[in-house]
């Protein structure tokens, strides 16, 4: 089973306020093919809410449970019989550790005017690049060397 902080519990149930149950369990509780259909729904988007039909706490609890333990989430929130369920998606994963080499990034660029629309530029910045406050690209000052080590 998945953990996450407290802060972390946070942020997903205020991303998860806005969501509607994807996955419906009902009387006759969990199955295969429930598991599966919950599973598709977590690789699809990572974070879901599941509705549990029934009137047992006990039970509903019992389900959450199982369903962390064997799909590999992490439990959000549970608040009647709704139950909200987190999983990193795969593809998350590979940008974040995309984004950590310091490849190719796309960055879009907003020119307001006065008298126009504003224009909207979607640019491909290098890792050496950034963007100025006036909304051009510019390449990262080389790092500035020592004179004394230089001559010595």
């Amino acid at each position: 089973m998945l953990t996450l902080t407290p802060a972390e519990r946070s942020e997903l149930r205020a991303q998860a306020h806005a969501l509607n149950p994807v996955v419906m369990v009902g009387e006759s509780g969990l199955s295969d093919s429930v598991l599966k259909e919950i599973d598709k729904s977590l690789n699809a988007h990572g974070l879901i809410k599941v509705r549990v039909f029934g009137d047992d706490r006990e039970e509903r609890i019992a389900i959450y449970e199982t369903i962390c333990a064997e799909l590999k989430a992490a439990p959000v929130q549970h608040i009647g019989k709704l139950l909200v369920l987190y999983r990193p998606r795969k593809e998350d994963l590979k940008k974040a550790a995309a984004g950590a080499k310091g490849g190719l990034r796309e960055v879009t660029i907003v020119k307001t005017h006065t008298t126009k629309r504003p224009t909207v530029n979607k640019v491909m910045l290098k890792g050496n690049e950034r963007v100025t406050a006036g909304g051009l690209v510019k390449r990262a000052k080389p790092r500035q060397r020592s004179t004394k080590k230089s001559l010595g």
